[in-house]
């Protein structure tokens, strides 16, 4: 990325082949999609694939079909494993980051006293979860305070350590703007205290380039649908490998577990201790597809073209009258959101959707800490991807103008 010096506009202008990303993404010419952090559009391998096992299954029968297909059913695991820098049998597949999420945060065994530390830009379900823990249990949900930026901040979550911290658990990217934590630097403040650090890597999965043991984080959960290209209805769960037999999983299934005897049984000691039996086989095939994909085009060229598109989209919208850009962080990713003044986010969403662009609006029951202290209740969120271009974002501006000044 450059800047033009007389014009100071940002210029995305790393190598990528734009032109086979958009033609092996047909919907991109029929519509400007910047809901890439809701569900981002499929690649063509990943539909084909998808279709490919629906097709067999029909052909053949389930368990037919899945019995066909357990050679790409387990490359699925050795995909996710290199694309976060995990062993295979560290991954669990799970149809959500939220279950992924949950079937690590029940495994633990909380008590009275026993203290979550969290951000405050937290996810919603997360939260909800944890004051649910908290209720039953007598732990207390503590949130750590943000630096100026907006992001957590670590020197304040050092402050806050002590033997009483059972779990850290933190969104990278939170639901509802372009700041990026610094999961790294929570990594290491976990690992020197020996406390599990749960990182909630929803929106950076396939945006950003990730390794768990350059972050330190113990468990990590995701989702297929979003950065990662893949299917709805898939997910996965990472636990590092020292901690998968040290976590009791809320429920079991004769897949997570064998029954061993009358009243006897044995859990698994791979990280599919938190799966279950039933899944949408055709989404474990797409997720894999989907990891491979995006391993195809290198994480880090991913995360450099996404940052600079965003980038590039938060000057554009900057320069229209009655928009303010929303993003905090100084660390910021492919998620942008904004609000116009005197314009209702979900009308404006809507506006946008009659023409063929696609947004979404965050509001405040996703992020109340975050939204709330910055007295805001909706806000537009537009999310790019390496295949959006910077036409792309020149007529989305020129559509947000537009409404900005009109009646």
């Amino acid at each position: 990325m450059r800047r033009n010096k007389s014009k100071e506009k940002i210029v995305v202008t790393m190598t990528f082949d734009i032109a086979r990303a958009r033609r092996e993404t047909p919907a991109a010419e029929k519509v400007i999609h910047f809901n890439n952090a809701g569900a981002a559009l499929m690649p063509a391998p990943v539909h084909a694939a998808l279709v490919s096992h629906l097709e067999r299954e029909a052909a053949v029968g389930g368990y037919e079909a899945f019995d066909d297909a357990t050679q790409q059913i387990e490359a699925m695991y050795r995909s996710l494993a290199r694309l976060i820098g995990a062993k295979p049998e560290e991954i669990a597949y799970v149809e959500n980051a939220t279950r992924a999420w949950d079937m690590a945060f029940y495994a633990f065994d909380f008590r009275p006293g026993d203290r979550i530390l969290t951000a405050r830009s937290e996810y919603a379900s997360n939260v909800i979860a944890e004051l649910q823990v908290a209720k039953r249990t007598g732990a207390s949900v503590e949130f750590v305070s943000n630096d100026d930026s907006g992001a957590l901040d670590p020197q304040a979550l050092a402050a806050m350590i002590d033997d009483k911290v059972k779990l850290i658990a933190v969104t990278h990217v939170p639901t509802n703007g372009g700041l990026v934590n610094d999961a790294a630097a929570i990594g290491k403040i976990a690992q020197a205290a020996n406390i599990p650090f749960l990182l909630d890597a929803c929106q950076s999965v396939g945006q950003i380039d990730i390794d768990v043991s350059a972050i330190g984080c113990t468990m990590l959960s995701a989702t297929g649908r979003k950065y990662l290209r893949g299917p709805r209805g898939t997910g996965f769960l990472y636990v590092r490998q020292d901690w998968i037999e040290r976590l009791d999983p809320p429920f079991l299934d004769l897949h997570s577990a064998t029954w061993t005897g009358p009243k006897t049984f044995a859990v698994r000691n791979d990280a599919k201790r938190f799966e279950n039996w039933e899944s949408f086989v055709a989404g474990r095939i797409g997720l894999g597809v989907a990891a491979d994909y995006a391993l195809a085009w290198g994480l880090p060229a991913i995360e450099a073209r996404v940052f600079a598109l965003a980038a590039r989209l938060r000057e554009a919208l900057s320069t229209i009258r009655g928009v303010v850009i929303r993003d905090l962080g100084r660390r910021r990713c492919g998620i942008v959101t904004f609000t116009v003044e005197g314009r209702n986010p979900v009308d404006l969403k809507a506006a946008l959707r009659e023409r063929s662009i696609n947004v979404t609006v965050s509001t405040l029951p996703y992020a109340q800490l975050d939204m709330g202290a910055r007295g805001l209740d909706k806000m537009v969120r537009a999310s790019v991807h390496y295949y959006n271009t910077e036409r792309e974002i020149e007529r989305f501006a020129e559509a947000v103008a537009a409404m900005a000044t009109g009646p």
